[in-house]
């Protein structure tokens, strides 16, 4: 006859064991369902490459990352037989991950090449020297405008002049009910508490307009915090990457206002500041408001960058800029380059009229004709 002690040993091992494989499965379930969601985060949760043939992947901007993702839902219904894919990872990375045809740390695309770019900040000649051999295009896609989102109960229809913005984000103003603000706002009762900025973390181009902007607008930022993607900033403030975590950290953080494209304030439903521009007027984010912005530029050089970091014109958003796609000038792979043009050309034109109802400024007619020449040179 066995012992209880030699029955009860197997008995504690399966259960051990049971537990142990629990445990496993869990454990994997829960990395499975991680990755999944860092990968919907960045837009890299497109179709197998192995199931659809070729696929053209591109990285960069969250500035217009939703823009994008509509066109490739739409187009790709046309083009069956293609793949795209877009990662929003910051303009600051896209640059890097265009330079180098990949990602050089491999967490996006699980390390596979790339074979665009996308920017709010146009390249730098002397990122252009980095390119070599395959040359850069730089194609205006669409516009947008920064808004300032703000997260204020009770306060509905705030606006900011042209001091009051600068203040905020140097740390100068640091309460919402400050004279510079009541001055603008003289039916609003303000409260007295604090404001907490919320900006980027990250290398990006929204920073890139937004910092233009300023400095634009004080020659105390200008020889200060300065103009670029990534900035020291001034003052006590909340940090975070992308343009949709800038968006979720104002919306549950109250006193908080944070810069972002307007696409991302219209999805949250989060109440946005209306603007002094430089004539002295009050401005909404409208599409006329962002048109009249873009228009206020003089000419259009032949590179294609532009920049419009404080609009003069009557009726112009002050915050507003081009986002550039970085493509190559030359393609080995003349299937890639066939089905990249085409997408690019498709934006070009039947994407506008969707960048205007998504809140984008839609390329003036000018721009779109000199961007189209660029694509159609491409080899």
């Amino acid at each position: 006859m066995q012992s209880v002690e030699s029955v009860a040993r197997p008995m504690v091992t399966r259960r051990a064991v049971a537990r142990t494989v629990l445990a496993a499965v869990a454990v994997v379930a829960l990395a499975s369902c991680s990755q999944q969601e860092g990968n919907q985060a960045q837009g890299t949760d497109g179709p197998d490459a192995s199931s659809t043939g070729l696929v053209v992947r591109g990285a960069g901007a969250t500035f217009p990352k939703p823009l994008y993702e509509k066109w490739i839902s739409i187009y790709g219904k046309q083009t069956p037989d293609v793949s795209f894919e877009y990662a929003g990872v910051g303009s600051g990375k896209g640059i890097q991950m265009f330079l180098a045809g990949k990602d050089p740390d491999g967490t996006v695309f699980d390390g596979a090449e790339i074979d665009f770019g996308a920017s709010d900040a146009a390249m730098s000649d002397a990122d252009l020297a980095k390119v070599g051999e395959r040359g850069a295009v730089m194609v205006p896609m669409t516009g947008g405008m920064v808004v300032l989102a703000y997260n204020l109960p009770g306060v509905e229809e705030l606006k900011l002049s042209r001091e009051a913005v600068q203040g905020i984000f140097n740390g100068e103003i640091q309460n919402w009910n400050d004279p510079l603000i009541a001055a603008s706002n003289p039916d609003l009762d303000l409260p007295n508490r604090s404001i907490t900025p919320v900006v980027r973390r990250d290398s990006s181009g929204t920073t890139f307009i937004m910092t233009s902007h300023l400095a634009a607008v004080s020659p105390a930022w200008r020889n200060g915090p300065g103009v670029g993607k990534q900035i020291d900033w001034p003052g006590s403030t909340m940090q975070v990457n992308y343009n949709s975590g800038v968006a979720q950290r104002v919306k549950v953080s109250e006193g908080a206002i944070g810069y972002m494209e307007y696409e991302f304030a219209e999805r949250l439903g989060l109440p946005i500041a209306t603007l002094q521009n430089k004539a002295g007027e009050y401005v909404k984010p409208t599409p006329v408001a962002g048109s009249a912005a873009l228009a206020s530029a003089p000419s259009i050089p032949d590179d294609l960058r532009v920049f419009v970091p404080d609009p003069p014109g009557a009726g112009a958003y002050p915050i507003a800029g081009y986002t550039w796609l970085l493509l190559y000038q030359h393609y080995p792979d003349t299937a890639k380059r066939d089905a990249l043009k085409g997408a690019v050309l498709w934006g070009l034109n039947e994407g506008q009229p969707v960048a205007e109802e998504m809140g984008y400024i839609p390329l003036p007619t000018e721009m779109v004709r000199l961007a189209r020449a660029k694509v159609d040179a491409i080899d």
